[in-house]
């Protein structure tokens, strides 16, 4: 009987000032597919400030990978986290150690340009990058051309947080085989024409209101999904929202469903002593399970549903926490397609986003972009929220 064949070791490094969409959708979809993933600080600690707030805990330094050989190295972009991936000499040489064995490497948005370019690995290949840094990607000796994913040779590239998802499927295309890809993707509910504007759905139309600054907490525990998480939070914070990141376990760090550890801002017990303009949960079954026991929440949520305050959820948490708690009463709502038959009113399920009132729910990872774009829709306008989409490379700039 043939063993199965060993998991395909793969290095993400991060930095402060890391995208951390990039990094953790990346991160995520390569630990789906199977893959052996190393997330490595190029700093001296393993706690990194990505950008918009975002605290992630790397499971190791790059200082320490330099003996070790990857299948695949793929760094994520975000400004100045290129910069502090470039400024790294351990991975500097693993990545043109890497290039020279033939094996695959990858960046994102602004790491093509400003690191890959650097260090001269893509010279003479078509790669892309994102918008800005196209320029710097031609002088580097690539050619520069404008794909969402870019594949020449060894090397892989890609443009911004709205391309990730596709970026990180074509490496698992890459490094596992087109069936494996496939695989993965499927559940993730992406949407199908990666580029074009989305469709948000609304029934009983409310406005959303809040001060200059929506104040929008955002729970986190155990074993979400974290690239749900992710990319509400970091969304929220571009549109200029006030998120509170909250853990409902003991403590800040926490270990989410593809072992990505996230740090909060604050404990649930701590967040809760505040009023919100809104309340959204990221899904991940551990994490709705966690936030279904979690009484603090499960009461701050009734709370707000009858304030008539606009409250949230996505994938298992629509199923899982909303509709046991009757917080879904006379609403319609969709959730993660293989537990859309726990919703009591399921007329509305097939909607990638779907608001009523002051309920916004949404399906999975590959809708999470949609529904963060729907909430910044509902607090700043339609215009607004395009237009961060397009700043993101997630519609066609």
């Amino acid at each position: 009987m043939a063993s199965a064949s060993p998991a395909k070791k793969v290095l993400v490094p991060i930095a402060n000032g890391t995208e951390p969409m990039e990094a953790v959708i990346t991160v995520d979809v390569l630990r789906r597919a199977g893959a052996d993933v190393t997330v490595a600080s190029v700093g001296k600690q393993l706690r990194v400030e990505a950008c918009h707030g975002v605290k992630i805990i790397a499971d190791a330094l790059v200082s320490d990978c330099g003996q070790s050989s990857f299948d695949l190295i793929t760094l994520p972009g975000g400004m100045p986290g290129a910069t502090n991936l470039k400024d790294c000499e351990v991975l500097e040489s693993l990545v043109k150690k890497q290039n020279a064995d033939g094996k695959l490497y990858a960046a994102i948005c602004a790491s093509p340009a400003v690191a890959l370019g650097s260090w001269g690995v893509l010279k003479g290949l078509k790669a892309t990058c994102y918008p800005s840094f196209m320029e710097q990607l031609a002088a580097s000796g690539a050619t520069a051309v404008e794909s969402r994913v870019q594949l020449d040779g060894k090397a892989v590239t890609s443009r911004g947080p709205g391309t990730t998802m596709e970026f990180a499927v074509a490496l698992v295309e890459q490094l596992c085989g087109k069936e494996k890809a496939d695989e993965v993707s499927g559940p993730m509910v992406m949407c199908a024409n990666h580029g074009d504007e989305y469709i948000i759905t609304e029934r009983n139309p409310m406005k959303w209101t809040s001060t200059d600054s929506p104040k929008i907490l955002v729970p986190i525990a155990n074993g979400i999904e974290e690239m749900e998480a992710i990319m509400i939070i970091d969304i929220l914070r571009r549109a200029k929202a006030t998120v509170v990141v909250a853990s409902v376990e003991d403590k800040l760090e926490t270990i989410a469903s593809r072992k990505v550890k996230l740090e909060a801002d604050v404990l649930l017990d701590e967040a809760a002593k505040s009023s919100y303009d809104l309340i959204v949960l990221p899904g991940g079954i551990g994490g709705a399970q966690a936030f279904a026991k979690s009484e603090t929440l499960v009461n701050l949520l009734k709370k707000q549903r009858d304030s008539n305050k606009p409250y949230g959820a996505i994938c298992a948490s629509p199923a899982l926490v909303f509709e046991p708690h009757g917080l879904l009463k006379g609403k319609k709502a969709t959730a993660f397609p293989a537990l859309c038959e726990k919703l009591s009113d399921q007329s509305e399920i097939e909607n990638r986003v779907l608001v009523d009132g002051n309920l916004i729910t949404s399906r999975g990872p590959g809708t999470s972009m949609e529904f963060a774009l729907g909430i910044v829709e509902k607090f700043f306008g339609r215009e607004k929220a395009i237009e961060l989409a397009k700043v993101m490379v997630f519609v066609r700039p």
